[in-house]
């Protein structure tokens, strides 16, 4: 059963390869369009499908969010059951159907001529990218402003009946739209993050601000105070560190260690210290807009298990811990 299953495959592969010859040939000018019209796109990019093919739909509605361009599902069903008030002037619809002839979409097609809604579909129609005769391209590609062409010469189904190299080329064919489209717009790493704030990936993208302590459970002490104060504050908030502050100005730090090494070198003379006496005047430090997992590699790079969060002027903002982070899935 192996030889199916690698059979399969290649079919699939091949129709891979054909769809990205297209794209750099003779569909170029279709897919840059359609990428174009979602790009100048006021609304949102509704798409739309049947079966399988509806599927793949929401899927390319999916990807289209998570890079930058809203977007939604619609069923086609639905649709003309009161669901086509969700599509209003400024919106785009991208439309997939296998054949071009699936009746549940082409339903849809007086409502969106009639309120100017641009038309983007997505067939196997194989002459749908081209310049074929009227009778030769399929009613879908024939009304849409742009047609894309998924043709395949035969599915993966050993009947040649089950969608399979069709869906497949379908959902590459969305997924570089988006990505094109994402790329075209500027989408930045920090962009996707932003709209992935769940799951591993999310805590993978998360910013320090967001995992901080911050407020009244960062220690702080001032410059002034004694060491019996500073190792108070140090215990009190139990992160094994305290800042040095005047105002809002960092000025230092004192870490558990730096305390181990002063009872090592002057004993209890250590307690007529003052914070400015002990402490280390360059700590590193870390913006709050930074990765989570910038700050992790700071710390295994310096073995420090503490970072201080500052803003541009050096007014401290809070303090990342190795343990907020082991928690993350990044450790």
């Amino acid at each position: 059963m192996n030889k199916v299953g690698e059979n399969v495959v290649r079919i699939e592969a091949e129709a891979l390869q054909r769809l990205a010859d297209r794209i750099a040939g003779s569909m170029a000018p279709a897919f840059d369009r359609a990428v174009e019209l979602i790009f100048g796109c006021t609304g949102r990019v509704v798409v739309t499908g049947m079966g399988k093919s509806g599927i793949i739909a929401r899927k390319i509605a999916a990807t289209l969010n998570s890079t930058g361009t809203p977007s939604l599902f619609m069923h086609p069903v639905e649709a003309v059951h009161g669901d086509l008030g969700m599509i209003v002037k400024g919106d785009i619809v991208l439309a997939l159907s296998a054949s071009g002839e699936t009746e549940e979409i082409l339903q849809l097609l007086a409502t969106l001529k009639r309120l100017q809604i641009p038309l983007i579909a997505m067939t196997c129609d194989e002459n749908s990218a081209s310049e074929p005769s009227p009778a030769e391209t399929s009613t879908l590609a024939s009304a849409a402003e742009v047609a894309l062409d998924c043709s395949i010469d035969k599915e993966a189904c050993s009947l040649g009946l089950a969608p399979t190299a069709s869906t497949t080329t379908m959902l590459a064919l969305g997924d570089a739209v988006a990505v094109a489209l994402s790329e075209k717009r500027g989408f930045k790493e920090e962009d996707f993050a932003n709209l992935h704030p769940g799951g591993k990936l999310g805590k993978r993208l998360a910013r320090v601000e967001s995992m901080m302590h911050s407020g009244d459970a960062v220690p702080r002490v001032t410059p002034k105070a004694k060491m019996p104060d500073v190792i108070y504050e140090m215990s009190r908030k139990k992160l094994g560190i305290t800042t040095v502050v005047e105002g809002q100005k960092l000025v230092g730090v004192i870490s558990d260690g730096d305390l181990r090494r002063l009872l090592e070198k002057r004993g209890k003379d250590v307690l007529d210290l003052t914070a400015a006496d002990c402490m280390s005047r360059e700590p590193k430090t870390i913006s709050g807009s930074e990765f989570a997992a910038t700050a992790l590699a700071m710390m295994e790079e310096k073995k420090i298990t503490s970072l201080i969060v500052v803003n541009g002027n050096r007014e401290l903002q809070g303090i990342v811990h190795l343990h907020d982070l082991w928690g993350t899935e990044m450790v």
